[in-house]
């Protein structure tokens, strides 16, 4: 092979990879007529130099080619960018230039946002609309006008305390209207007994009101025939025998007496027909929670209903056949319970006092 074979060979292949570097890096730079031109106005372009990246989506498509300052005052910054054609189907007319920073103190760079479908294509050279960039320095100085405004806050609530804090001396020692209250035992006392008489008065008023209402509603007696039948305590002697229901089993509803599932109850009636006794005692409980008063009612209710259905349908002694109502019970089961207390003999059990009218 001869010296100057030698040398065109080696000058052919360096040129090779010359023009293959030299269109790899235009590629890169969107030369050679693969890319489009946009641009777009800012206030401000806050650290962003010419070659910056130019992102489309989050991916780098394209750079800055420009930044151009305006002729008058009152103008805006012009960025000129070039993009590649491959987003032209994704960057329309209605998209958004914005002026990002990769971290809190990174390089900038211009982020486009995707274009509506409905959006006209670009095919360069056109302006589409921006965005104001964030500033960091902006930021500090937000937070520091929010700073000094919880200083006045914080200082304002100082002085409340202290505000505060002189009243409650005052009524400590005995001055004005509420310090009079607090200190003289004489008066809390009577206004204690004023509350007590007035709570009795409204329990029985409560009482009374949703007794009526709650037969009202279901159909029933009033409440003066569901307390006439009503003891206050058992027996001390046992029970011969006792019957238990789940009253969700037993009533239509957690809230209701009135009876779903009657036919249950017909093996009570058919022992008390059958067996000689000497008293029944119908006992419910509603649960551990709920309003007492409600509770107490809706437990009332239900004995009287059980009492009912047994005397309605079997020959019994219903002077023997008594009702006890305990309302909401710290030991009852979740939703309440009824028990028919059966006992050989008749003990005296006190009966239950109507509430106050």
């Amino acid at each position: 092979m001869s010296p100057s074979f030698r040398l065109g060979l080696f000058l052919m292949t360096t040129l090779s990879l010359l023009a293959a570097c030299v269109f790899l890096v235009g590629r890169e730079q969107l030369k050679f007529g693969s890319n489009y031109r946009v641009r777009s106005e800012f206030d401000s372009v806050s650290g962003l130099n010419d070659g910056a990246d130019v992102r489309v989506g989050g991916i780098r498509e394209g750079t800055v080619q420009s930044i151009v300052l305006p002729n008058r005052p009152d103008g805006k910054v012009t960025v000129s960018m070039d993009l590649s054609k491959e987003t032209q189907a994704i960057v329309r007319q209605d998209s958004v230039a914005s002026i990002q920073s990769a971290g809190l103190l990174g390089d900038k760079y211009v982020d486009i946002s995707f274009g509506s479908v409905d959006a006209g294509k670009l095919k360069g050279g056109e302006k589409i609309a921006s965005e104001p960039p964030l500033d960091v320095a902006d930021l500090f100085h937000k937070a520091n006008q929010l700073l000094d405004t919880g200083q006045g806050v914080l200082e304002n609530i100082m002085g409340a305390t202290d505000n505060l804090n002189l009243i409650t001396g005052k009524i400590n020692t005995g001055h004005g209207t509420i310090g009079k209250l607090i200190n003289d035992s004489t008066l809390y006392q009577q206004a204690s007994a004023s509350v007590t008489s007035l709570h009795d008065d409204a329990d029985a008023m409560k009482s009374n009101f949703l007794l009526r209402g709650f037969f009202k509603d279901r159909g029933y007696a009033n409440p003066a025939e569901v307390k006439e039948h009503a003891v206050a305590q058992l027996p001390a002697q046992s029970p011969t025998k006792s019957f238990q229901y789940d009253p969700t089993k037993l009533f239509d509803k957690p809230d209701s007496a009135k009876l779903k599932n009657s036919k249950s109850l017909n093996v009570v009636g058919q022992y008390l027909q059958s067996e000689k006794f000497g008293l029944v005692v119908i006992t419910a409980s509603t649960g551990r929670t709920g309003d007492s008063v409600k509770e107490r009612v809706l437990s009332e209710a239900r004995g009287f209903v059980v009492r009912k259905y047994l005397v309605e349908n079997y020959s019994l002694d219903d002077t023997r056949m008594k009702t006890r109502g305990l309302g909401k019970s710290p030991t009852a089961k979740e939703a309440g319970s009824i028990e028919i207390l059966v006992y050989a003999s008749a003990p005296a059990v006190p009966a239950k006092t109507s509430a106050k009218k």
